[in-house]
């Protein structure tokens, strides 16, 4: 994939995550795609990506927007970082405006995503909230946890343990 159509791939990405168009961002997909959501976590396949977004996304938030800069690819993974800002649906936090950056990480396969992996500090989004310390304690518990089980994290951690080991 150039750089060019690796550029407006992500911005379709964002412009249909914006609107809410769970069929325009699955269709970004490959048919077998995961999307990997720091709060969701994982959903696979266009039907599921689309209801994410429907059923979740624009669920929990209101004025919702998601733009995305400085795309870059190799044609196999790319990277954008974006921001996006959101106004909070959730009776408890109703009203409360979150503007969050991250980074995207994108695999991509025959013009397409296969695997969609972000990261975001949820800490700022839950601060903005309001959301009480404890329970943003128990959530970025449960995001350590989920982050250290997974087998790449784990393989790159023994590495540099066993590097450092060696002394």
């Amino acid at each position: 994939m150039s750089p060019a159509a690796f550029a407006a791939l992500v911005a379709r990405f964002g412009a249909a995550a914006t609107a809410g168009d769970g069929k325009a961002l699955s269709e970004c997909f490959t048919e077998d795609g995961v999307y990997h959501d720091y709060i969701y976590g994982p959903h696979t396949g266009r039907a599921a990506i689309a209801d994410m977004l429907k059923n979740l996304f624009h669920r929990d938030a209101a004025g919702y927007d998601w733009t995305f800069f400085d795309p870059v690819t190799d044609g196999r993974i790319g990277y954008a970082w974006s921001v996006s800002r959101f106004v909070s649906t959730i009776p408890q936090f109703k009203d409360k405006e979150v503007v969050i950056d991250g980074i995207s990480r994108f695999v991509l396969k025959d013009g397409l995503i296969a695997a969609y992996h972000e990261s975001v500090n949820g800490g700022v989004a839950q601060a903005q909230l309001g959301v009480p310390p404890e329970r943003m304690a128990k959530v970025m518990n449960r995001w350590v946890a989920n982050f250290r089980s997974r087998a790449d994290v784990e393989s790159y951690a023994a590495a540099v343990r066993a590097r450092y080991a060696k002394g």
